[in-house]
Parts: structure tokens; C-alpha cells; sequence
């Protein structure tokens, strides 16, 4: 895998799901097709972003948890994603699909500060960023959460994308830690993963 990506595991860091499969994942993008998006978007995709679209465009990740210092809408210690768009408009979910980009800034309004890059388990209420304020079109963006539920607050991630996806945890370790604090959280949550599984079959 090329460097910026060392000693990273690909196969492991997919869950290659049937659903993730048709509503996600799209073939590899040509060098073509990726400045046909960045010319739709107004900006540079990052480097370590190519690199692994370039492997598997678009997905949902094993792990889909990143650890926060401050409170969410989503919980008080992390935030949590749905999936990685790919590069293209092939897919509903992907960059420039018609659950992309240009629904998030235009119909739901988030801040133009950058380009959506995953969506979250609120169902629209939340998502994740590539932050381009301090970088500008062409630079380095950072990674963010933009949380629609307080008021478009946004709360830094990780200072690049593959910083974020090193960064990313499975579900189950905070899942053990409020297991253990509440009780009622262990009978709760498979009903809810149960509820949400449902969601998705029904959104096919």
C-alpha cells in the first residue's frame, strides 16, 4: 500500500456486507472521474483519501466509532458513522450522489466549510466533515462532526483523513464501558442494533 497508508490492514478494516456492498461501495475511480468530483465540489480531495478509494471506493467501515474529548449529540465520549462515501455519483451514498454532498449543504443546510464525508446512525441530524477553513480549496483539510442537533456545532476529529480512519474504534468498546455503568443499557441495546439492522433492510 502506498506510504501513506504503512502497515495498514485493508481487509480487516472493511465489513464487506451485502448492504454495504449495493448501497456504498462503487468500482475504482479513474484519475478522470476523481477531478470531474473535486471540479463538482470546488476542492482537492486529500491524498490518503484517493489512496484508499482507489483500493475499495466507498464502505462501511469494521470499526465506526471515534473517540471524542467533548459531549455529542451521539454520546458523551464518541461519535459514531454509518459509512465512508466513494468517490463518484454511481451510488445514492457516495460523494456526489443524490444523498451526497450537495443534499447535506443545499436541502439540510450544514455549513460550507468542506466536503461530507460520512454519514452518521442519526438518520441526517449529524455527520462527519473534511474540514477545509484553515487549509483552503487545495490544501490538507482537517476531519470534524458537525452536529445539527446543537446547533451546527462542530467539533474537531482528527488534523487528516488518515489520521481519522487510524483513529476509528469498534462500537463494542463503548458499548462494554455504559453496559457496565447501566444496567438497563444492556438489555436495550441489541434491540436497538436489532431496530437498526431493520432500518436498513427497509431503506434496499
Amino acid at each position: 500500500m502506498p506510504a501513506c497508508f504503512n502497515d495498514f490492514n485493508l481487509p480487516a478494516f472493511w465489513d464487506d456486507s451485502v448492504y454495504a456492498m449495493e448501497e456504498y461501495v462503487m468500482p475504482f475511480p479513474s484519475d478522470e472521474l476523481i477531478r470531474s468530483v473535486e471540479t463538482e465540489l470546488g476542492y482537492r480531495l486529500p491524498d490518503s483519501y484517493i489512496t484508499l478509494m482507489k483500493l475499495h471506493n466507498g464502505g462501511i467501515p469494521v470499526n465506526t466509532c471515534f473517540p471524542t474529548r467533548k459531549k455529542t449529540s451521539w454520546a458523551d465520549d464518541h461519535v459514531a458513522i454509518e459509512a465512508i462515501l466513494g468517490i463518484g455519483r454511481s451510488r445514492n451514498y457516495s460523494l456526489c450522489g443524490g444523498a451526497g454532498n450537495q443534499l447535506m449543504l443545499g436541502e439540510w443546510d450544514y455549513p460550507r466549510i468542506g466536503i461530507y464525508l460520512c454519514p452518521c446512525p442519526s438518520a441526517g441530524h449529524d455527520i462527519v466533515m473534511l474540514d477545509y477553513r484553515k487549509c483552503g480549496p487545495q490544501g490538507e483539510p482537517a476531519v470534524v462532526h458537525v452536529d445539527q442537533e446543537n446547533d451546527y456545532r462542530i467539533t474537531f476529529l482528527a488534523r487528516d483523513f488518515e489520521s481519522f480512519v487510524r483513529g476509528l474504534v469498534h462500537q463494542d468498546i463503548f458499548d462494554a464501558e455504559e453496559m457496565a455503568q447501566s444496567p438497563i443499557r444492556k438489555m436495550v441495546t441489541p434491540v436497538v442494533r436489532q431496530l437498526k439492522s431493520w432500518f436498513r433492510f427497509s431503506q434496499r
